[in-house]
């Protein structure tokens, strides 16, 4: 007798729901918008990419930060975001709508991981033209959200792209860093490594991030929505985060 079909997981996992209903309610509301994401275009050059008058947010790391990762959880989808096999391999800028009722009000824009080792140093100077010039030009950007491993914290290439949107940011461009695979660190690693990156930030968010926990998943939605929705009085601050309590608490 055959064996009874495994019921497919449900994918992603819930948040872990915020201790105030209202707080909870503009998470809901924050991740249900992002759910909409679809795909627009993809772009080898800054020249291919079509002006838009949305506002545009874009997300940027080094590979293997989990960038892909960050952005499918947001928008609970298993492969909106495509994670190449071989890090550094995707060369694109991937753009995706996303807006209630099929009409789109903002754009999200996948940038190519940078750093890898292994990718031609020709490559990977062509890759920094394209998005230093993404990041100083692009008119329609309103945020940019750079994912960083908490575990190894930003590094040099990470900093030289801060210094890249700095200018930008004084202008009001919105930032945030996502300290991804949160999981991975103790409470008071994670309380250190935030300290620390957000001395680095100057100027930007910082919180951390775990896909697999839904760790700071409802916060960054929010976060995201208010760039894109500054007028809505329905979406307040999130706050900032949480110290982590200490490891023998």
């Amino acid at each position: 007798m055959p064996s009874p079909r495994a019921k497919p997981a449900a994918y992603p996992p819930r948040a872990a729901p915020a201790a105030d209903p209202k707080v909870a309610e503009r998470e809901r509301m924050a991740l249900g918008w992002l759910h909409t994401a679809h795909f627009l275009t993809s772009a080898p050059q800054l020249e291919h990419l079509p002006p838009f008058d949305l506002p545009e947010i874009a997300f940027v790391g080094r590979s293997n930060a989990g960038k892909s990762t960050a952005i499918n959880t947001l928008t609970q989808q298993t492969r909106l975001a495509f994670a190449s096999k071989t890090p550094g391999r995707t060369q694109h800028i991937n753009l995706f709508g996303i807006g209630k009722q099929k009409v789109d009000d903002a754009v999200l824009a996948d940038l190519p991981g940078y750093g890898y080792a292994a990718v031609p140093r020709e490559a990977k100077l062509r890759w920094q033209r394209v998005m230093g010039n993404y990041l100083m030009t692009r008119e329609n950007l309103r945020g940019v959200v750079l994912m960083c491993d908490p575990r190894h914290g930003l590094t040099e290439l990470d900093e030289i792209l801060l210094d890249v949107i700095r200018p930008r940011v004084q202008q009001g461009l919105k930032f945030l860093v996502l300290l991804t695979k949160a999981d991975k660190l103790t409470r008071s690693e994670g309380a250190k490594v935030l300290s620390i990156t957000r001395l680095q930030a100057g100027g930007g968010e910082v919180k951390l991030f775990s896909a697999l926990k839904k760790q700071g998943v409802g916060e960054a939605a929010q976060l995201l929505w208010r760039w894109v929705h500054p007028e809505d009085a329905h979406a307040p601050a999130a706050g900032p985060e949480p110290t982590p309590p200490p490891e023998d608490a």
